[in-house]
């Protein structure tokens, strides 16, 4: 295999996580009687851009099926995040009824229903039936495509150049990266915006959060590759923030080449962070393997303890890195009876691999389990906010990354 972006053969392993099946292929009950297909979870890192990325194995309208069973709705926390992010844009770059917003990968229409709140012409990206179904609803033109060059040359070619490109989760999520990009330029207006969010790899290095690796995920992203793509495509990032938001992600901002616009200081400073704690140091990507093995032992260490103590436990958060997770410690059913999950997409089917049954919250006050094993740890504190069994004493949390935590 070859480097998706600088076509360097690729010649070592950031970390093996065996075979499992794709994160999001929930199975309804009759499916569990079918064999299903598991493809290999391992991740190269090129040691020529450092672009950290899985084998080739799955084909991305496999992973992307019309039932896709993942809502950005869901979380109350990432709608917020949403909201606040388009009032600041509106208002930064003084977006108007003139004014378009392009977002790449829109989802269920979380985002930009904003936008169409604050009459601001925008079109949805979305190749899912399920979440475009969702957001055509809400009043919000959506294309069922996947995005590439073509689509952004397409757009360009009639007049539906944009202002705004917003892309949040969605650039690890595609298969050719280069392509991708090409596309964003394509269809930025001269001056434009765009603004990518995804997770950091300098955060998913540092606390080990290697449950966020699935096929889903294509790439694994630094500041130092992403800047790398976008000047080879064309584009230049003239800012970078930092966020907490899935454990720690960056959301640049980036525009043509030529925009007049200079980069911040920001951008330096984060590049040079990066280079410090190693992420240009082949030896950073071999020490991760047994930091991740760890954390699954930890985890089977005390879900088997806990079972030979007589204690219930139950998950919460039906989340494609709980997936990985169960997948990787071959947790079954006899360790976890259920997981519940406030997406009605996800309720009554069964989780991948581990085939554990995808319950409503209100299954936890039924169970009254000792300890809640909470998969999605990113939104640790609002799953506990909103849910009334934690406010029983009896009852405690656990998270197991970046380490097994019990509160």
């Amino acid at each position: 295999m070859n480097c998706r972006h600088c076509g360097i053969p690729l010649t070592h392993t950031f970390l093996d996580l065996g075979h499992a099946p794709p994160s999001n292929a929930y199975l309804t009950r009759e499916e569990l009687n079918h064999p299903e297909t598991y493809y290999p979870l391992r991740v190269k890192v090129c040691d020529h851009c450092w672009l950290v990325q899985t084998e080739d194995y799955a084909d991305a309208d496999k992973l992307f099926s019309s039932d896709y069973a993942y809502f950005s709705s869901t979380s109350s926390s990432w709608l917020a995040h949403a909201e606040h992010y388009a009032t600041t844009m509106i208002k930064e770059l003084a977006l108007d009824s003139q004014s378009h917003v392009i977002e790449v990968a829109s989802n269920d229409g979380y985002l930009l229903k904003n936008f169409v709140a604050a009459g601001i012409p925008c079109l949805g990206v979305e190749p899912t039936d399920s979440t475009a179904t969702v957001a055509e609803h809400l009043g919000i033109p959506v294309l069922r495509e996947f995005f590439g060059e073509a689509l952004g040359k397409k757009l360009a070619a009639k007049g539906k150049q944009a202002d705004l490109i917003v892309g949040n989760n969605v650039y690890a999520h595609v298969p050719d990266i280069n392509d991708f990009t090409h596309g964003l330029r394509a269809a930025l207006k001269p001056g434009g915006t765009i603004t990518l969010e995804f997770p950091h790899l300098m955060q998913l290095i540092t606390q080990c959060q290697f449950d966020t690796i699935y096929h889903e995920h294509f790439s694994y992203l630094s500041l130092h590759t992403v800047n790398r793509i976008f000047s080879s495509c064309g584009l230049r990032i003239w800012n970078v923030e930092e966020l907490p938001t899935h454990g720690g992600s960056l959301r640049i901002y980036g525009c043509h080449s030529d925009d007049i616009r200079q980069t911040q200081t920001s951008v330096t400073n984060l590049l040079q962070e990066e280079a410090d704690r190693g992420l240009q140091s082949l030896q950073t990507y071999q020490d991760f393997q047994p930091r991740a093995d760890k954390i699954k032992d930890d985890l089977l260490t005390f879900l088997i303890d806990q079972k030979r103590n007589g204690k219930k436990v139950a998950a919460y958060g039906a989340a494609a890195k709980g997936n990985t997770l169960l997948n990787y410690a071959g947790v079954k059913p006899d360790l976890v009876p259920f997981v519940c999950d406030a997406a009605q997409s996800k309720q009554g089917k069964f989780m991948p691999g581990s085939h554990i049954p995808i319950l409503e919250p209100t299954a936890l006050a039924d169970y009254q389990p000792d300890y809640v094993l909470i998969l999605p740890w990113n939104i640790a504190a609002e799953v506990q906010q909103q849910n009334a069994v934690f406010g029983k004493t009896s009852v405690r949390s656990v998270t197991a990354v970046p380490e097994l935590t019990i509160q």
